[in-house]
This record gives C-alpha cells, structure tokens and sequence, in this order.
C-alpha cells in the first residue's frame, strides 16, 4: 500500500504559509485603544452668529454652504460618536 504522508505535509506546510501571511495583515493590537471620535471644537454663540451673517452674505447657490451643510452632519456623527 502507497503512503499518502507526503501529501499530507504538503498541505500542512501550505496551510503554515497561507496562516503566517493571513497574521501577517493583522498590526492591531488586541488590547483595548481609546476612542477614534474625533474632537468636536466648540464655538462661542458670537462665533455662531457672525459665521451665520458671512454665509447669508454669500450668493444664492454658493457652493460652499453645501460643504458647510456636510460638516454639520459630520459634526453631529462626531458628537454622537463621543457619547
């Protein structure tokens, strides 16, 4: 009868290498990390109010009071994140 030991190291050392590259991608650490929220800047309501004027003063249509619209929702994902 033929032995089938030889086949079985081949897939065991296949299995080592595909094991030791498959660790290989795993850099976290498995303690626990302090919070990824980022911070949250806080601004004084006469910061509010003059930033309101400045965006009122902007054209109709300006493009940046879309990306002021995205920021606030990224500020309230941030907030929420903190909690």
């Amino acid at each position: 009868m033929k032995s089938n030991a030889g086949c079985w190291r081949l897939r065991l050392t296949a299995l080592a290498i595909a094991m030791s590259l498959l660790g290989g991608c795993a850099t976290g650490s498995s303690e626990p990390q302090a919070s990824v929220c980022p911070p949250v800047v806080e601004y004084s309501l006469a910061d509010q109010k003059r930033a309101a004027q400045e965006v009122d003063a902007l054209p109709k249509g300006a493009f940046v009071t879309a990306m002021l619209s995205d920021y606030a929702v990224l500020r309230k994902q941030a907030r929420h994140c903190l909690q």
